[in-house]
């Protein structure tokens, strides 16, 4: 019986405290799935359509899972959030919002163009644990993603 590859996680945020804190949180949470960064919304549609610097297909492979962030310089996460559900191979993948709105506006906006799941950042530490102890255990335990990076049926 052959183990299935581990989801890649691919995390926009421009925040780099944040991203630092991500990767300790799946660490302390022993998430072994690999973490990707990318700092704004456009990295984020250079990276998942392979534009360079993110050629090499084998070193930043498509991601199974994408947490991301509403507020980034040059694409926000709403603009990269509506161009990844309206592209064919791009949509399929799953978006969770992790942004510390938790305006009504940003939630139903969000739902609206296809995002999978929202959650508010908490602004602790111990808080953030316990949203990627939750966020592993629902997408990386219980859903069924697409592990082979084409996302297609």
């Amino acid at each position: 019986m052959t183990t299935a590859p581990l989801v890649q996680i691919l995390i926009a945020d421009d925040d780099q405290d944040d991203c630092m804190m991500a990767r300790e949180a799946f660490r302390e949470c022993h998430i072994p799935n690999p973490l990707h960064f990318v700092h704004d919304g456009e990295e984020l549609m250079n990276y998942l359509k392979h534009r360079p610097p993110y050629e090499d297909e084998a070193r930043y492979p498509l991601p199974g899972l994408i947490l991301l962030d509403l507020n980034m310089p040059r694409m926000d996460g709403r603009e990269a959030l509506l161009e990844i559900k309206s592209d064919s191979l791009l949509g399929s993948i799953p978006v969770v919002i992790l942004s510390t709105s938790s305006a009504d506006e940003d939630i139903l906006r969000s739902y609206a163009i296809g995002v999978n799941s929202f959650i508010t950042k908490p602004s602790s530490f111990s808080g953030l644990l316990e949203v990627v102890k939750n966020l592993g255990r629902y997408w990386l335990e219980i859903v069924e993603l697409p592990t082979d990076g084409t996302h297609n049926d």
